[in-house]
């Protein structure tokens, strides 16, 4: 500064001005340094973000970043906007469009104050949104990095921060899931060298946050109560528990689709499939949210598990109104099905043409539904009628319509085989466990070296018996018959549950 004046002596008389402009500037540049707050107006964004209301959210947004530059918190919250946009939608051009704005995202973040608790942790949860996303368009390799380096910067930030509760929302789900990928997904498992945890260490981690939201004013509440739910469900079996949790009124399913999405997925599994149509039918709806196609397939699914007779038109609105990839051949399985219960074999054989022609086979459901259209085998319309039965909670009707029948009567080995597991997947949930054991066992060695999936979920419900009874030697011979088997479907998600149990019986 002294040599600029130096060489222009008649800029002196402006020394003054120049040195308050400097230390304006220099004060500028320190107070640039972002920062991440849930304002009023952030939360409120975030709040309708997470209702599926992202034009009112995109406005909010607009006005903070115009308003409060310098808070960050900004760009976690419009990640989110693009997370469910992705996961909903399932469109990959626009997964490649939005993708784009992954990177930008964390370079604003990265600018925040390096000692906030949410300088690591809003970077991280992009990561893990991102990593699910990629999900969808089966991008295995970069998703699990993604979640390598989300898991590394939640583990710093728990070491800088261990009282900060949002982190151990997101750590609690990682410890909870890492030892229950399928074999099959296991070089994921060395990318993410390192990363370790248990069912319930995670367990324990997301019931201290909901603990601590109880008590406090936690903007992430409902999110850690959607988790822990899920968990309960899918990795411990514990389908009541989970619904009595986002039953407890947290959730608004009438103002929130995802809400609505939530409690309806754990009222099926918990065998609530009444209240599951109701939820659906009273669901908010209006140009305001994102379109849901998934929610019309959920309610002919359910309206299927009662054999309602208007099922169908559910099915095909889903077909009509979603762009993805994913569901598609089962919601034409579904009307498959539908159809051949009322007696019309040709709408059946159409539909099921349509399931081999449509749709991707990325999840289980998919792949199964297809294997079944090639087949071209009928199914029984007892066993199917059981089956949508049982799916649907309707446990008693299921057991009187396999009371008609007789294992002496299927000539299909396939049938056979079908109808002893039906029998033991109904009398289990009728309590009659004896019985219900009885018909795994005979499932089991008639059909553990089959093709089908009846014998590895017969070995799997055996073992979560005799874990409920504290039978725990005879459980884990069990889940490990379940994973020593290789059925053609559904193998992935039999084998993750028969993981989870047996880290539950380990413990």
């Amino acid at each position: 500064m002294a040599h600029f004046f130096t060489r222009f002596p008649k800029m002196h008389q402006l020394r003054p001005l120049f040195l308050i402009i400097w230390c304006c500037l220099l004060l500028t540049g320190l107070a640039a340094e972002g920062r991440y707050e849930f304002t009023p107006a952030a939360r409120e964004a975030y709040e309708k973000v997470i209702s599926l209301r992202f034009e009112e959210a995109r406005t909010l947004l607009f006005r903070i970043k115009y308003e409060d530059p310098d808070n960050l918190i900004v760009y976690h919250i419009e990640n989110y906007i693009d997370f469910f946009t992705i996961f909903i939608n399932e469109n990959e051009a626009e997964f490649r469009q939005l993708e784009r704005n992954k990177a930008y995202r964390l370079e604003k973040l990265a600018q925040g104050d390096r000692n906030s608790p949410y300088y690591l942790y809003t970077q991280a949860e992009i990561k893990l949104q991102w990593a699910l996303a990629r999900l969808k368009f089966e991008e295995y390799f970069t998703a699990f990095s993604e979640v390598k380096a989300a898991y590394k910067q939640l583990t710093r930030n728990q070491k800088k921060y261990p009282n900060f509760v949002a982190n151990k929302k997101s750590l609690g789900i990682l410890h909870a899931i890492i030892g229950t990928i399928p074999d099959n997904y296991k070089w994921g498992v060395k990318v993410l060298g390192g990363m370790q945890g248990t069912i319930e260490q995670g367990r324990r981690e997301i019931q201290e946050v909901l603990d601590y939201a109880k008590q406090n004013d936690f903007i992430f509440e409902e999110e850690t109560l959607v988790m822990y739910a899920f968990l309960l469900m899918y990795l411990k079996n514990q389908e009541a528990e989970a619904w009595e949790m986002v039953h407890s009124g947290v959730l608004n399913p009438r103002a929130n689709p995802l809400a609505c999405f939530v409690l309806v997925n754990v009222a099926m599994r918990a065998g609530r499939n009444d209240e599951a149509i109701q939820l659906l039918e009273q669901r908010p709806s209006g140009e305001v949210y994102l379109p849901f196609p998934y929610l019309d397939y959920l309610l002919g699914l359910a309206k299927l598990h009662r054999l309602d007779a208007d099922a169908d038109r559910y099915f095909e609105r889903y077909l009509d109104r979603f762009r993805g990839q994913n569901y598609i051949k089962l919601a034409c399985q579904k009307l498959a099905w539908f159809h051949f219960l009322q007696g019309d074999e040709a709408a059946y054989r159409r539909w099921m043409k349509a399931c081999q022609k449509r749709g991707a086979k990325v999840i289980d459901g998919d792949e199964h539904a297809e294997r079944e259209a090639e087949s071209g085998q009928l199914p029984h319309p007892s066993l199917l009628r059981a089956r949508l039965l049982f799916d649907g909670g309707y446990y008693q009707r299921a057991y009187e319509v396999l009371q008609n029948e007789s294992v002496n009567r299927f000539e299909r080995k396939a049938f056979a085989l079908e109808y002893t597991y039906r029998l033991g997947r109904v009398t289990h949930k009728l309590g009659r466990l004896d019985e219900a054991v009885a018909h795994y066992r005979i499932t089991i060695d008639q059909g553990r070296s089959e093709r089908w999936f009846y014998a590895c979920n017969a070995a799997l419900q055996i073992g979560i018996i005799m874990e409920s009874q504290g039978q725990l030697d005879e459980a884990g011979r069990y889940f490990e018959q379940c994973l020593e088997m290789r059925p053609q479907t559904y193998r992935n998600s039999l084998h993750q549950k028969a993981k989870a149990g047996l880290d539950r019986i380990k413990r």
